[in-house]
């Protein structure tokens, strides 16, 4: 077959598909322009209540605000949180499906499972960090005397047996139990629940001694007394918590751990709307109303660039994977 110019009729077809693919790069940048002109849906990877959920909706109510369409949590939890961030990185690349993904996404979870059903590196964009927040040592009061952790540790050695619950196996909180197990001796068994909404009534009911859980989903119950707060997990104390001690300052030395966010988008969406959700967190970010109430529900709101994020998640991915691989979790 002789090979040369396409035929007149190849040649019609291959302009049209060209022009074709014009006109939809031509309207996916005036989409991105328009963006967004329809509800768009975070999928929180979590169960509601949890300090993901809790957060996340200050967030989208002030998006609301700003771009004048409604911004609609889903809570699709499991898995870590995998099951809910590979609904974000396997949605359409148009900007109507955001994730509330946090430090396990990044840093954590591809240590933990065998098998990830997304690559953080890879299949998704981080738009913008969007909070950081300490975790809490927490004890029952009506079940547990000690009033500092030394004398948690005295009474808890007495026990037959301790325990301490988190929202999953490798979630910080987890991880955070079993580095405090193993620095101080103490014979504890871990007790994953689907979140801190479980988390609570089975420490208020007896049947959990203690956790060292995000600090967000913690606080009405500790301002209401049930739950008696040891040490924070945070570098320095905690501004709404002043009387409440480091874990330094408790004795327990390099302890410092926080949780962070931050919005992904799938890795393809344009970054004309990617930066349009990052300049959009900077304005909520710099509100001292938000500031103060991200404060009280105990976190600090943040904001940053796409390549900010980008690089705080590759430096806390260094740090974890040692934590993982201490703490012997693995998760096929």
């Amino acid at each position: 077959m002789q090979r040369g110019h396409p035929s007149p009729s190849r040649r019609t077809f291959l302009t049209s598909v060209a022009a074709a693919g014009i006109v939809a790069a031509t309207r996916a940048r005036a989409d991105d322009a328009h963006w967004p002109d329809r509800p768009v849906r975070i999928i929180v990877p979590y169960p509601a209540g949890g300090s993901t959920d809790v957060l996340t909706r200050i967030l989208a109510e002030r998006l609301k605000d700003i771009f004048g369409q409604s911004f609609v949590i889903e809570n699709r939890g499991g898995a870590g949180g995998n099951i809910g961030i590979a609904a974000v990185t396997g949605s359409a690349p148009d900007g109507y499906t955001i994730g509330a993904a946090t430090i396990g996404h990044f840093a954590i979870n591809q240590f933990l499972y065998s098998k990830m059903p997304f690559d953080p590196e890879r299949d998704m964009i981080p738009a913008t960090l969007t909070w950081e927040l300490p975790n809490v040592f927490v004890v029952a009061s009506d079940y547990c005397p000690a009033k500092s952790v030394p004398e948690f540790l005295n009474w808890a050695k007495q026990k037959t047996q301790s325990s301490f619950g988190s929202p999953g196996v490798g979630t910080s909180p987890h991880l955070s139990g079993v580095m405090f197990t193993k620095r101080t001796g103490l014979d504890a068994v871990h007790v994953p629940f689907r979140g801190a909404a479980q988390t609570i009534p089975a420490m208020l009911a007896g049947d959990v001694t203690f956790a060292i859980d995000n600090l967000a989903s913690y606080v009405p119950v500790i301002q209401s007394g049930k739950m008696r707060a040891l040490a924070v997990t945070s570098a320095q104390r905690w501004p709404t918590l002043p009387d409440v001690p480091t874990m330094a300052e408790a004795g327990i030395n390099d302890f410092v751990v926080t949780s962070w966010a931050a919005f992904v988008l799938p890795a393809a969406t344009s970054r004309a709307i990617v930066d349009k959700v990052s300049a959009a967190q900077g304005r909520i970010a710099a509100e001292k109303a938000v500031q103060d109430r991200f404060l009280v529900a105990g976190a600090r709101i943040l904001s940053s660039t796409p390549e900010g994020a980008i690089a705080f998640a590759a430096k806390e991915r260094a740090m974890w994977k040692d934590v993982v691989a201490a703490s012997g979790a693995k998760i096929d």
